[in-house]
């Protein structure tokens, strides 16, 4: 049990040396100018949001950000007054604490499995899952060229090219590899980078071709709240089956309950 620990808290490090490497690759807002129209869509958002990738950076990695003047989580409501009010924020990425509940509360041993990241961004549910589980092959699909580098960058620098891989390329072209694959992982992946009519068209693909009896897709936020927004013909009753999860698996007082609960995962019927 001694070793375990000393492996889990060493992956630990690990992953968080991966969040300090790729915090000196990006900007405070660890988004690309390529990313036009998540940009948009945040400035779109009827109140005022800001993306602060969790991965990258935990509540008290943000607190000391906003000692330092380098980030804010209030807005003023009336330049000039005393009036503010809370900046929401948005993160395109699991935290650390997250991508532990995932791979040792929500998902069973994968050992010979076959994990897909559907938008991978910057890998941390693929480096995650090299460190915590046992799976066979983690791939990444990831649109953006400039993400794609970075992943490959942190896959050649800590030595996971045996089990991990990156696509360049559209969800929609990958058939093959959503049929192969034992777990489909898909986090925020469509609302922010796709107009709702493409985000349909993505959620039928991924409707018709994650089909193998058993397989498990996880979700943030839930495949209802993912689709009550979009005309579809899926029939959720048919395809999948929601599993319940137990979110008081952390007893610590620190722990965001509120986003471990919106990580959904369902088992293809």
């Amino acid at each position: 049990d001694d070793f375990d620990e000393l492996v889990v808290s060493n992956n630990d490090v690990v992953l968080k040396n991966i969040a300090e490497d790729l915090r000196s690759h990006l900007p405070i807002e660890a988004m690309f100018n390529s990313e036009h129209q998540a940009a948009q869509k945040m400035h779109q958002h009827p109140l005022p949001m800001i993306h602060v990738d969790a991965f990258l950076y935990d509540d008290d990695f943000v607190d000391s950000l906003c000692e330092e003047g380098k980030m804010s989580r209030s807005y003023c409501t009336e330049c000039g007054s005393y009036k503010t009010a809370s900046l929401e924020f948005i993160s395109h990425s699991f935290s650390l604490m997250e991508l532990k509940f995932l791979y040792q509360h929500v998902l069973p041993d994968l050992t010979g499995k076959v994990v897909v990241d559907v938008g991978s961004r910057l890998g941390a549910v693929l480096f995650a899952g090299y460190l915590y589980s046992s799976a066979s092959q983690l791939y990444g699909v990831e649109m953006n060229a400039d993400f794609c580098q970075l992943q490959e960058m942190m896959i050649a620098k800590y030595e996971f090219i045996d089990r991990i891989k990156v696509v360049h390329a559209d969800i929609c072209t990958q058939a093959s590899l959503l049929q192969k694959a034992d777990v489909v992982v898909m986090n925020n992946v469509f609302e922010y980078f796709l107009d709702r009519q493409e985000q349909a068209r993505a959620w039928v693909f991924i409707a018709c071709n994650v089909r193998k009896r058993g397989s498990l897709l996880v979700t943030v936020p839930s495949l209802r709240e993912s689709l009550s927004k979009l005309q579809t013909d899926i029939q959720l009753g048919q395809w999948v089956q929601e599993m319940q999860l137990n979110y008081d698996v952390y007893m610590e007082k620190d722990v965001d309950r509120e986003a471990l609960e919106q990580i959904h995962l369902y088992k293809i019927l």
